[in-house]
């Protein structure tokens, strides 16, 4: 079965949960979107019984903190298993040239070189641009550049093994040239920075990003079947599916869920 395994759901502030990333599982090998900020990304995969070794596949989507520095640990967790001789295969990190080399800089001056020495052999590091194409796991990947008008982004689009579309749109407001992507999606990973009722205590508009009405009135326009939100603050973070979901229903009148760390998704 595939599944979506979130390994945190905050923006880049948050104290009480990790920053938004996640995996897409077939069941045996796990393609991860997105690191974090820190180690955290090591201990929640820990926690999810997700063993480094069957992470191939690293989509970076952009060069901002809480998105780029879990990779350094990825890096240095699998060049760790190579030299011990318990990583089969390469560790393929897909992301834009210029977080390559920012990802390449940063590993050079913190990782030892026994491990970036494995950069060019065993952890490889694949250019992605709008419109390209690649195929993960057993899934055909299109990323697209999300037009973002702070940080260059790039999201994602498939077809899972069943049929189903899913489409991840970064962490900023969607913007209709999109659409293509965006459209007819059975799974809409939208960013919902907090309440539409709360926007004046947390100003999500200027931090470029939107509320849970706003992401939510997307998805009635594309067609959603259901929207996953994440990339949220975390003063609410005891009650946020509750108000989130509450708020969202307003708005939109498909499947809505707002999942807290470590929750797994059914596919």
């Amino acid at each position: 079965m595939e599944t979506l395994n979130i390994l945190g759901t905050g923006c880049a502030m948050v104290t009480k949960c990790y920053n938004t990333c996640f995996t897409i599982s077939d069941g045996h090998e796990h393609f991860l979107v997105d690191t974090g900020g820190g180690n955290t990304v090591l201990s929640n995969l820990e926690k999810l019984n997700i063993d480094i070794n069957k992470i191939h596949h690293v989509f970076v989507s952009h060069r901002h903190n809480d998105h780029i520095m879990g990779v350094i640990w990825i890096i240095r967790a699998v060049a760790q298993q190579i030299i011990n001789n318990k990583y089969e295969g390469s560790l393929i990190i897909y992301c834009h040239k210029d977080n390559i080399e920012a990802i390449k800089t940063i590993a050079s001056l913190l990782l030892e070189k026994k491990f970036t020495k494995c950069f060019g052999e065993r952890i490889i590091f694949n250019e992605i641009y709008d419109r390209c194409k690649t195929t993960i796991l057993k899934w055909d990947i299109e990323f697209f550049d999300i037009r973002s008008t702070k940080q260059l982004q790039f999201g994602f689009t498939t077809m899972l093994a069943n049929g189903k579309k899913i489409t991840f749109l970064g962490d900023e407001p969607y913007r209709e040239e999109l659409f293509e992507y965006a459209n007819n999606a059975d799974y809409l990973l939208h960013e919902a920075f907090c309440l539409y009722s709360q926007k004046d205590i947390f100003k999500p508009y200027e931090k470029h990003h939107v509320t849970v009405k706003d992401a939510c009135e997307n998805a009635t326009r594309l067609n959603a079947k259901t929207i996953i939100m994440y990339h949220t603050e975390d003063k609410n973070i005891e009650n946020r599916k509750k108000l989130y979901t509450e708020e969202g229903m307003e708005f939109f009148e498909g499947n809505i869920l707002v999942p807290d760390d470590l929750d797994i998704i059914n596919l």
